[in-house]
């Protein structure tokens, strides 16, 4: 009785089904110097159009910029900001008890600027960034700047910022593939290894 009350029951039983689709949601606070993002999946598209299902990804972006959980399972397990007599987790085995799909908080970010600020962007309610930039200035064209920043990274999926950040093994491996690519295209097929090697570097 205890778990049907509380939704727990329900939850188990949908526990099973694959939440593939869903939401990302950003906020940012505090003069755009905190910032969080959420990605909350369900089982159909239909359920992330639904408005009950908005507001709880939009409560858990909220609970995602004030807390101090340094991973998801510390995340689901504090009490839910908007009701504390449960916890993260069991407001989740409510919704899904409520909407009747299987549902997963799945990831989150926070980021804390420093000397700086964060802007968010979010393409199609699927793709959501936070791009953090050093700056003094809190001007809305540096904040459209680091928008279009944010984008770029939306649409390309970059995996490091700098060449700097770029590991020498993740550098070797790919140059490997480059070599190999290039020796089996036949406009190159005169040319000596080091000259390959060359072009690729």
């Amino acid at each position: 009785e205890f778990l049907r009350e509380k939704g727990l029951a329900t939850a188990e039983k949908k526990a099973g089904r694959i939440a593939a689709e869903g939401l990302v949601a950003t906020t940012i606070k505090d003069g755009d110097k905190v910032a969080a993002i959420v990605e909350v999946n369900a089982e159909t598209d239909f359920v992330a159009k639904n408005e009950v299902f908005r507001t709880f990804v939009k409560e858990g972006v909220e609970q995602a910029a004030d807390t101090d959980a340094a991973d998801i399972d510390a995340f689901k397990a504090e009490k839910w900001a908007l009701d504390t007599s449960m916890t993260v987790d069991e407001k989740l085995a409510a919704m899904i008890a409520k909407i009747g799909e299987n549902m997963n908080i799945r990831r989150f970010e926070k980021i804390v600027s420093e000397d700086g600020i964060v802007v968010s962007y979010i393409h199609a309610a699927k793709i959501g960034v936070l791009v953090e930039a050093k700056t003094e200035s809190n001007d809305e064209r540096v904040k459209e700047a680091l928008k279009n920043v944010a984008m770029q990274v939306a649409a390309l999926n970059p995996k490091y910022v700098s060449t700097d950040d770029v590991p020498e093994e993740y550098k070797e491996h790919e140059k490997e593939i480059l070599i190999a690519q290039a020796k089996n295209d036949p406009k190159n097929a005169n040319k000596p290894e080091n000259i390959i090697e060359k072009m690729i570097t």
